[in-house]
């Protein structure tokens, strides 16, 4: 009996496209050193065996790693590994409330869009009550250059006023609402769900379809029992990582 190709197994779970799961596959083996920089790695033809799946999806997968700088190709030698996936878990999800006020050092907050009076979406973490309006900003994080957050933030008009202008291209989600007078948080919520990137976020965080990331729902509730603020973002998967205060 003839044993089933595991890898084959694996490809066929999911919808992703078959070139883009190799690649991460591919980008594994290097970050964990099984295909160390120096080494050759095998042949399109070794590959294309193993991972039963045509020459072409693995050229297709080698095209990505090589345009990350991961690989190089050399007509008539093979290809070669040339460097390692940078891993820079510096983004942290902190799960403790003064944890999500701290600023990111060399972060910088682009507002890509900004709508007035909206309504709120759904509000999976179920506490509060929606206000009349909203005003909706889709931002995007970076540090260096490098995007690492796309967040919508929703926050009620009515406290609109309240809050300086340049403070929602500088401050965090959480500061925005955490410090205005007569305004108290008196309950907030985080849900982190662990998701792959869609289309829009690939595009947008310049990431590959399907990569790993976090998704974070962020509700603050004032004294009336009022959502203030509703943030949702979308991390990278490979720049952060969730801390929880034990004790």
């Amino acid at each position: 009996m003839k044993l089933e190709n595991p890898t084959v197994r694996a490809l066929q779970k999911s919808n992703v496209s078959r070139y883009i799961q190799l690649a991460s596959l591919f980008r594994q083996r290097i970050e964990s050193g099984e295909w160390d920089v120096g080494d050759q790695i095998p042949t399109v033809k070794e590959l294309a065996d193993q991972c039963g799946v045509a020459t072409m999806t693995i050229r297709q997968s080698l095209d990505i790693l090589e345009k990350d700088g991961l690989i190089e190709r050399f007509r008539a030698k093979g290809t070669f590994v040339r460097a390692r996936p940078k891993q820079d878990l510096w983004c942290e999800v902190k799960t403790d409330w003064s944890g999500m006020l701290i600023a990111r050092q060399d972060a910088s907050i682009e507002i890509l869009s900004d709508l007035r009076n909206t309504d709120l979406p759904k509000n999976d973490c179920e506490i509060g009550n929606a206000a009349p309006g909203y005003r909706h900003l889709r931002r995007r994080h970076s540090r260096n250059g490098v995007a690492f957050l796309l967040a919508d933030i929703y926050v009620d008009e009515r406290i609109c006023p309240d809050i300086p202008e340049d403070c929602y291209s500088k401050v965090t989600a959480m500061r925005l609402v955490s410090e205005i007078e007569g305004q108290t948080i008196t309950d907030a919520k985080q849900i982190v769900t662990i998701g792959a990137a869609d289309l829009h976020t690939s595009n947008e965080l310049n990431i590959s379809i399907g990569d790993p990331v976090a998704k974070v729902q962020r509700v603050a509730v004032n004294q009336h029992g009022d959502i203030i603020l509703l943030a949702n973002g979308i991390y990278r998967g490979d720049m952060m990582r969730i801390e929880f205060k034990l004790r």
